[in-house]
């Protein structure tokens, strides 16, 4: 999936047909509430910048370009971007099949 050049990227992945990605572009200073349904089956890397991750207790964590994360059921407030360039976080998760028409 990788080229094996730098960090892990799904950027520069080819997914396969039953994969879709979703890409969130943070800016600096900015900040995304967090909401569990947004992150359900996906893995994500950080694919540019640092994220700091604020938990409901009020602890932080920074993750940065090339880490890989899960962010499905955790105990998260928001995200967070203290750097000076825009943070790019991009999920893939597997693609639903539709349910057939009734």
């Amino acid at each position: 999936m990788d080229d094996g050049e730098g960090p892990f990227s799904f950027l520069r992945s080819r997914l396969g047909p039953d994969m879709g990605m979703r890409v969130v572009a943070l800016p600096p200073g900015g900040a995304l509430d967090y909401d569990e349904a947004d992150w359900r089956d996906a893995i994500v890397v950080i694919e540019q910048g640092q994220v700091e991750l604020e938990a409901v207790s009020g602890t932080r964590q920074t993750v940065g370009c090339g880490d890989v994360l899960w962010l499905a059921a955790l105990p998260l407030r928001a995200l967070h971007n203290r750097g000076a360039v825009t943070a790019l976080l991009v999920a893939v998760s597997r693609r639903h099949p539709r349910p057939p028409d009734a």
